[in-house]
């Protein structure tokens, strides 16, 4: 299994791609506040199966172009980024949601369920 390696910080475009997904899921401003949130987070680790099983999608296949890409970095030992999560809230039943890095912890799931990723994860204040 190839050695996985990671930035030490979230790139730019990663926090853009995630208000612009998080917009489609709550007000704008609502989005640029939660991803604000994260850009304040600390990095921790979770394993691959666990956010899957938490935010409640499908792994992607290995075919997956993005899926691919992403095993494409790891096997040329390229670093990939954190990812970024919202945490759901198990009392109302509302998933975790991945605000960004779906396809990276797939690939990460793939090469072994029980890789630990880096994430910032963050509480949705308004998310009912």
């Amino acid at each position: 299994m190839p050695d996985i390696k990671w930035h030490a910080t979230v790139s730019q475009s990663d926090y853009t791609a995630s208000v612009e997904y998080l917009a489609l899921l709550m007000s704008s401003l609502e989005a640029a506040a939660t991803v604000d949130r994260l850009r304040q987070a600390k990095t921790v680790t979770f394993y691959a199966k666990d956010i899957i099983r938490a935010a409640r999608l499908p792994v992607l296949p290995l075919d997956d172009p993005y899926v691919s890409h992403e095993l494409d970095k790891i096997n040329k030992g390229l670093p990939l980024s954190p990812i970024l999560l919202i945490r759901g809230k198990a009392r109302k039943g509302t998933r975790l949601i991945i605000a960004d890095g779906y396809h990276r912890v797939c690939a990460n799931y793939r090469l072994d369920p029980d890789n630990r990723i880096p994430c910032h994860i963050t509480d949705s204040k308004k998310m009912k």
